[in-house]
């Protein structure tokens, strides 16, 4: 296992590991969402929608997929970091 888990019990370790694959999926599928529809991010892509430049169907869809993906990462994040930050006291 990776050094960072090793002032972590193997539980909490296990838990953290997931955490970090949580993470990389949701920012890797985030990629993919707007990089399909050629957005750098989700406030590009709304006012897209907004304009007309891009059809409102499906891709208000696909900005709240986004979006669902940006928060679980963030969520995911500072579960880490609280998990850390307890094992490192």
């Amino acid at each position: 296992m990776n050094p960072i888990y090793d002032s972590l019990p193997p539980e909490r370790a296990l838990e953290v590991e997931q955490i970090a694959r949580l993470m990389y999926e949701t920012r890797e599928n985030r990629r993919k969402v707007l990089e399909a529809l050629g957005a750098a991010d989700e406030a590009g892509l709304l006012a897209r929608i907004a304009t007309g430049e891009i059809p409102e169907h499906p891709a208000y869809e696909h900005y709240l997929a986004a979006r669902i993906l940006a928060d679980t990462h963030q969520a995911a994040r500072e579960t880490i970091s609280q998990h850390l930050k307890e094992a490192n006291r």
